[in-house]
């Protein structure tokens, strides 16, 4: 809430967040991919299935952890 007859200057409008945030979730899917894709290829991975399992799944969804704070920084109201 502001108080009236402070001086507010709004640096980065919505628009720009949303630019900048969307270039960073690019980045941060590719990167996240590459250094999965990386991590697959190691010979104690490939030889368990189990292991492998477990790795798809957390490689899968954890991207989402980093995303989140981009994401809501994104949305987040012009004041």
């Amino acid at each position: 809430m502001r108080i009236p007859g402070e001086l507010h200057i709004s640096i980065m409008k919505i628009r720009t967040r949303k630019f900048l945030g969307a270039v960073a979730l690019l980045l941060l899917v590719v990167v996240w991919s590459l250094m999965g894709m990386t991590v697959a290829q190691t010979p104690w991975l490939a030889n368990s299935g189990l292991a492998q399992a477990i790795f798809y799944l957390v490689a899968g969804i954890g991207w989402v952890l980093p995303a989140m704070p981009i994401i809501s920084w994104m949305s987040r109201p012009d004041t």
